[in-house]
């Protein structure tokens, strides 16, 4: 493509500035400046924050902001400088969405939410962290031919010669929006409600972030832009496994519940209450069920559930316990392996043979220091991993103490004793202690255990977990050698768990404090005196409205911008009562009128053109009615296919039909086949009526209302 201007050089100051340190921004200090909705602050931010590339210049209703962080401590001694900077640097996008020139008007998150009925934005805010560390608003794009790279002011690709378009770039832009590997994606209306579309962590391609750096920061981003509520779907796999699942039987909560995200909306019409007595029911289910089965209930998983018993003087009652000490297993094992490997990358690099020599002379060292400290304890007394660690500090550096640590357990000492370590539950950490090596039968299984603990691999446990998992909690694998009614309310259970994946944070930026006594803020609702009926339908979320030293005039004038400003079906607004306080003067201060109220509610007209009403709602213009069996009255993002009589949308579960059938060409409801008009009338039979029906319905069935609408 041809452009005739070149790219500014405010790019290179970047090189040199300071950046941000990604564990700690914003920070508090940061946030303290952001007064107000979310609207006005998500421009602050970039204003102050954010860079704007050059080519974000060819996109108005596509801009593009980066913002630069760095992962920590920039410097690695041990790597090349070029590598460090390139592993410690991490770049943010932020895209300024023009909804109504964007491709997708309607928003298909909000949909499943139970936020359909909000009135289309003007705009959208994509946050972006590039699994490729790369930025969507560079200098250079991949070629949509061969892949190499071009830069962004060429016209054509050196590798193949195809002609590089405005419109290619575009494509481009559109496609990252709709990427899956990025590992962070979130998007929030202008409104401030969002839905956090992706994280992904280590597992997910990350070289430098954990899930929970990525998570931690998001949640720091969205109380500092004073976002409202942000969605998230949950269908997070860690170990191979549903996450969802495995951690709210750990923790009573999903992964995202850490971070304060509550049940939102469960498919098939579950409740808050069906999703916590799941919760509950599956938590609390004893072991001793599986195992007063004997070995009948499979020797494998029999074996595997005495294993980890025995890990623990306190030992697993249920099914938290049980897949609390696995999960704590494998963090430790794998917070060993790797700073073992670290350890002895660092040795490698040291060089030669002679340090190896040196390594095990060191952890000989260290063995007899944490002996001696296991011998000065008096009487049965355990020692935590902590504390013995603390004893010996001087000894060697952390990564070999905690090397050693790990082998300590079930090792023979010289007179006869023996190192026991046990998983306590209460500190999730392991203690230590010796014992007779001639110990009682219960002494012998502490060893046993100790041994296991400090011996099983990383690999071992997760497999040994695998295993339970499918056994106990999935569904569809659930062992059958239970009492049929402990299975049926299991797999009840774990059903449930499964179909809610919708979970929502409330940040309530109207509750965050100002320390300006002249400022008022209130959330402002509006009722619309519309002639149309269509257009008095229109029911927009209130708005967050800061105001200094106002008055009534002056509060009508800002709720009539406010929504001017967030909503595309309002863009004509203006407020012209305010309600609930009679009749009230112009001139009236706020503050005296409101007192210690939080929100007003003010009357006015819409005044859209006709042009104007396909912005009315994010479910889009479409006339759909969802009345299930289950009890679902709108959209939850699982499949469904529609009765081609009545138009009605019901889930293919529901009907009978299972998720690797396929949907029938021709459906007719239960209600309509008793119709009593069908059954009565001197029309046509059902066949016959059936068969009228345009295929439309038909070509429709067996998807998710959310999909696109060819393929609904």
């Amino acid at each position: 493509m041809v452009v005739n201007e070149r790219p500014p050089k405010r790019m290179k100051r970047r090189i040199t500035a300071d950046l941000n340190d990604f564990f700690t921004f914003p920070s508090e200090s940061v946030s303290a400046n952001h007064v107000g909705p979310f609207r006005t602050c998500v421009r602050d931010f970039i204003s102050k924050h954010a860079l704007l590339p050059p080519p974000s210049s060819l996109f108005p209703h596509l801009m593009t902001w980066q913002v630069l962080f760095r992962v920590g401590d920039l410097h690695d001694p041990h790597a090349s400088s070029s590598s460090s900077t390139d592993a410690a640097v991490v770049c943010l996008d932020i895209v300024e969405e023009d909804v109504a020139k964007s491709r997708s008007v309607y928003c298909d998150h909000c949909r499943v939410v139970g936020w359909s009925g909000h009135p289309v934005c003007w705009k959208r805010y994509h946050f972006i962290i590039k699994a490729d560390g790369n930025s969507i608003g560079g200098y250079h794009k991949p070629c949509m031919c061969c892949g190499d790279v071009v830069h962004i002011y060429e016209s054509k690709c050196k590798s193949c010669n195809l002609d590089a378009s405005t419109n290619d770039v575009e494509d481009w832009v559109y496609n990252q929006l709709e990427n899956t590997t990025h590992l962070l994606h979130g998007v929030v209306h202008s409104n401030g409600f969002g839905h956090l579309l992706r994280v992904n962590g280590r597992e997910g391609g990350s070289r430098v972030l954990s899930g929970c750096h990525i998570m931690d920061f998001w949640d720091r981003l969205c109380k500092s832009l004073r976002v409202r509520m942000v969605s998230v779907m949950d269908v997070s796999k860690k170990y191979g496994l549903e996450y969802r699942l495995l951690h709210s039987i750990i923790k009573g909560h999903p992964w995202y519940g850490d971070w304060g995200y509550e049940f939102a909306a469960g498919s098939f019409a579950l409740t808050r209450d069906s999703y916590k007595l799941a919760i509950e029911t599956l938590s609390s289910l004893p072991l001793s069920i599986f195992l007063s089965q004997g070995r009948k209930l499979g020797s494998r998983i029999h074996d595997i559930i005495l294993r980890y018993k025995s890990l623990s003087e306190r030992e697993p009652e249920n099914m938290r316990d049980l897949f609390g000490v696995l999960i704590s297993l494998v963090h430790d094992a794998h917070k060993c392996s790797s700073k073992v490997d670290d350890a002895v990358s660092k040795k490698r690099r040291a060089s030669t043979s002679e340090v190896l020599c040196t390594w095990n002379s060191d952890i000989e060292c260290v063995e007899e220091a944490m002996l001696k400290v296991l011998r000065a304890v008096s009487g049965s007394n355990w020692v935590s991993g902590r504390n013995l660690k603390g004893a010996v500090y001087k000894v060697a550096p952390p990564e070999l103490l905690d090397y050693c640590l790990r082998e300590l357990g079930g090792k023979m000492v010289a007179d006869g004793m023996v190192v026991s370590s046990r998983y306590n539950p209460d500190t999730e950490a392991f203690e230590y202690r010796l014992e007779a090596g001639s110990a009682s039968s219960k002494g012998s299984t502490a060893c046993t255990g100790s041994s296991i603990s400090s011996r099983l691999s990383e690999e071992t446990i997760l497999l040994d977990m695998r295993c339970l998992y499918e056994a106990m909690l999935q569904p569809q694998t659930m062992m059958k050698n239970v009492p049929q009614v402990t299975r049926d309310l299991t797999i009840s259970s774990a059903e449930k768990l499964l179909y809610c994946k919708q979970f929502v944070k409330d940040y309530k930026p109207e509750k965050m404090s100002t320390n300006d006594p002249s400022v008022t803020c209130v959330l402002c609702r509006v009722e619309l005196t519309d002639e149309s009926e269509e257009y008095a339908s229109i029911n927009p979320p209130p708005e967050l409205i800061v105001l200094s030293n106002a008055t009534v005039s002056d509060l009508k004038i800002a709720a009539s911008k406010a929504f001017q400003d967030v909503y595309l079906i309002l863009k004509r607004f203006k407020a012209e009562e305010l309600l609930d306080y009679g009749v009230v003067d112009e001139s009236t201060q706020i503050k005296h009128l409101l007192g210690s109220t939080e929100s007003v509610r003010v009357r006015g007209r819409c005044n859209a053109k006709s042009v104007w009403s396909k912005y009315m709602m994010e479910r889009g213009i479409e006339r759909w009615t969802v009345d299930c069996s289950c009890g679902a009255k709108d959209d939850d993002g699982e499949r469904m296919f529609t009765c081609d009589v009545c138009g009605v949308w019901r889930h293919t579960k529901c009907s009978g039909i299972a998720d690797s059938e396929s949907v029938p060409a021709k459906f007719v409801c239960d209600r309509c086949k008793s119709s009593v008009f069908l059954a009565k009338s001197g029309g046509p039979c059902k066949d016959e009526i059936v068969a009228n029906v345009s295929g439309d319905n038909c070509s429709r069935a067996g998807n998710s209302l959310t999909g696109p609408p060819d393929v609904r």
